[in-house]
């Protein structure tokens, strides 16, 4: 998930996947593993890991599909619920069900018939809050879908395109859930008549133009609300120095959408043992503890342990907004063209 500031694991640009000693991942720009852990897996595996990042999630997804037949790697990480049909669809992957996936909690599978994904993690996309500039202008945050069109949110909010970014997705999808198939539109009318600002990718909107972000406040952000994740507010305490006592950014509750992350090997994969290997990593207990205080997101492995600043700054929403993937399948395209033609035009 595009929630990290910071990323890092084992890197082996020399070698391409055709080696057999080397698999390569292929993920969104949020990648991000202790190198401690990446190793264990090399020594265990015997591979050398070589990451290959490329962009939000949403454009990795379109260059992954763009290039099956001759894919960049072995495994891609970081297909999402809101775009794991497209992926399907174009025959992105190839069946495997990993060593562990009995550990994986029930609500969290899908397409249990093929295995041709496996579910990796899970959090929730939602708005953010700047807590200082809210009581510096004794208003009080936003806290539901119907907030932010009050006129005392006009020109606060920022959030990325729906049809490159997957927070803008899951935030456009969430909107759908929230207001149905005939609602949805009448309220992006009111959002934009707010005055929403509409970025690329999730890096701009929360380390650029969000005022409440480390990045954004050296950026001169000022847009106090912005479409993050339910678990960015641990990101600003632990990268902190010196520590806050309380996260300095918030989540509005009532405007969160359940976001779950898959990896797959890839239909046409030079190094499948390899592969296969890698993604029984994925799903360990000890690669699903490590994710929380690196990628921030949740672990969907049972009994897998989070870390206490993570619960305590970043707690999974309690009443997201969730939609059927068949749906969003039925749904997603055409709504993301109705929305382009009425936000962007």
């Amino acid at each position: 998930m595009a929630g990290t500031l910071a990323a890092c694991g084992s890197s082996d640009g020399g070698q391409g996947s055709g080696d057999s000693k080397t698999v390569t991942l292929v993920s969104h720009d949020s990648w991000a593993a202790s190198k401690d852990v990446i190793a264990a897996f090399e020594k265990q595996s015997g591979y050398k890991v070589n990451v290959l990042k490329d962009g939000d999630a949403g454009q990795a997804v379109n260059k992954a599909i763009l290039t099956k037949d001759n894919p960049q790697g072995d495994v891609f990480f970081g297909v999402d619920n809101t775009l794991l049909s497209r992926a399907l669809d174009n025959g992105l992957f190839q069946p495997y069900e990993p060593k562990g996936s009995d550990r994986i909690a029930p609500e969290y599978r899908a397409d249990q018939d093929k295995h041709r994904v496996t579910p990796i993690d899970t959090g929730d996309i939602c708005v953010n809050y700047d807590k200082k500039y809210f009581a510096d202008h004794k208003l009080a945050p936003p806290r539901s879908f119907d907030d932010l069109v009050k006129p005392q949110y006009k020109n606060l909010l920022v959030t990325e395109n729906a049809s490159t970014s997957s927070p803008g997705l899951g935030f456009l999808l969430g909107s759908a859930a929230k207001y149905g198939d005939d609602g949805w539109e009448g309220y992006w009318k009111k959002l934009k008549a707010n005055g929403v600002k509409i970025v690329d990718g999730w890096e701009q909107a929360y380390n650029e133009e969000f005022s409440g972000s480390a990045g954004g406040k050296k950026a001169k952000g000022d847009r106090p609300l912005v479409v993050s994740y339910a678990s960015s507010p641990p990101v600003e305490v632990v990268y902190a120095d010196p520590k806050p006592a309380a996260a300095p950014t918030g989540v509005a509750q009532g405007t969160c959408f359940r976001q779950v992350e898959y990896a797959g090997l890839l239909s046409n994969a030079k190094n499948t043992k390899g592969g296969k290997a890698l993604l029984d990593f994925l799903i360990s207990e000890r690669f699903q503890e490590d994710m929380p205080l690196n990628m921030y997101v949740y672990p969907v492995r049972q009994g897998a342990k989070v870390p206490p600043e993570f619960v305590k700054y970043g707690p999974q929403a309690k009443d997201p907004e969730t939609m059927d993937p068949a749906k969003i399948a039925d749904n997603r395209d055409q709504w993301v063209k109705s929305w382009t033609s009425l936000v962007l035009k």
